[in-house]
C-alpha cells in the first residue's frame, strides 16, 4: 500500500511540473463579441448586395437609354417626297394661264378685259377663243392633278400601314417619336395633295366664271354695234363664245 501511495504522489508531482499548459493557449468564447462580429459581417454583406443592385439598375438604365436612342429602322420620307414631287410637277404643267400672278394680270388686262368700241371684231373673236381655250385647258389640268392625287392614295395606304406597325413595335422613345413624326409627315403630304386639288379645281372654276363674264360683256358690245348705224357689222366675222 505504501508503494502505491508513493507512485501516486510521484505521478501527481510529475503532472504538476511537466504538463503545465500556458495561459495564452487557452481559448475563451465571448458570446457578445461573437454576436457583434456576426452583425458587422451581415451589414457588410447587405452593403455589398446594395452595391450589386445599384450596378444592376445602372446597367438597366444604360440599356434603356440605348433603346431610347435607337433610330427607327423604317423611313417613308423618300416616298413622301416622291408623292409631293409628282403633285408639284402636275401643277407646274398647267397650260396657258399658269399659277403666276403676273401672267394672270396680263391675261385679265387683254383677253379678259372689258370689251370697248375701239376693239375690232377680229380682236373680240380672238379674245373669246383665247378665253375658251384657257377654260378648256384649266379643266384638263384639274383632272390631271386629281388623277395624280388618286394615284398617291395607294402609296399613302402602304406607308400608313408600315408606320403604324413600326410605331407599335418601337423599342424606345426615339423610335416611337420618329414613327409619330413620319405619320405627321404623311398627313402633311395628304393635306398638300388636297390643297393642290382644290387649287386646280378653283383655277378651272375661276377661269370658267371669268369666261362667262367676259362673254356677257362682249355680247353687250356686239349688240351695241349691231344697233348703232354705220358700225359695219359683219355677222360672218363676229362670234360669241359662252
Amino acid at each position: 500500500m505504501r508503494r502505491l501511495a508513493l507512485l501516486a504522489a510521484a505521478g501527481v508531482t510529475a503532472l504538476a511540473l511537466g504538463v503545465a499548459i500556458p495561459a495564452r493557449a487557452l481559448i475563451v468564447f465571448d458570446p457578445n463579441n461573437y454576436v457583434q462580429n456576426v452583425l458587422t459581417a451581415a451589414r457588410e454583406l447587405q452593403q455589398i448586395n446594395n452595391q450589386i443592385t445599384s450596378l444592376q439598375n445602372e446597367a438597366q438604365m444604360l440599356i434603356n437609354q440605348a433603346k431610347n436612342l435607337a433610330n427607327l429602322p423604317y423611313s417613308s420620307l423618300q416616298q413622301f417626297l416622291s408623292s409631293i414631287q409628282r403633285t408639284q410637277q402636275l401643277l407646274a404643267q398647267a397650260q396657258r394661264i399658269a399659277y403666276d400672278v403676273q401672267e394672270i394680270d396680263r391675261a385679265f388686262s387683254t383677253s379678259y378685259a372689258p370689251a370697248t368700241s375701239n376693239q375690232s371684231n377680229q380682236l373680240l373673236v380672238a379674245n373669246a377663243q383665247a378665253r375658251w381655250q384657257n377654260s378648256y385647258a384649266a379643266t384638263q389640268d384639274a383632272l390631271r392633278v386629281q388623277a395624280g392625287i388618286v394615284g398617291n392614295l395607294d402609296t399613302n395606304r402602304i406607308q400608313t400601314s408600315a408606320l403604324v406597325t413600326s410605331s407599335q413595335g418601337a423599342t424606345g422613345a426615339l423610335q416611337a417619336t420618329q414613327a409619330g413624326n413620319q405619320i405627321l409627315a404623311l398627313q402633311a403630304q395628304q393635306l398638300a395633295d388636297l390643297t393642290a386639288a382644290m387649287a386646280a379645281q378653283g383655277r378651272a372654276q375661276s377661269l370658267e366664271a371669268a369666261q362667262r363674264a367676259a362673254a356677257q360683256d362682249q355680247g353687250r358690245e356686239q349688240l351695241k354695234r349691231f344697233l348703232t348705224p354705220g358700225q359695219g357689222y359683219q355677222p360672218s366675222n363676229v362670234q360669241m363664245f359662252h
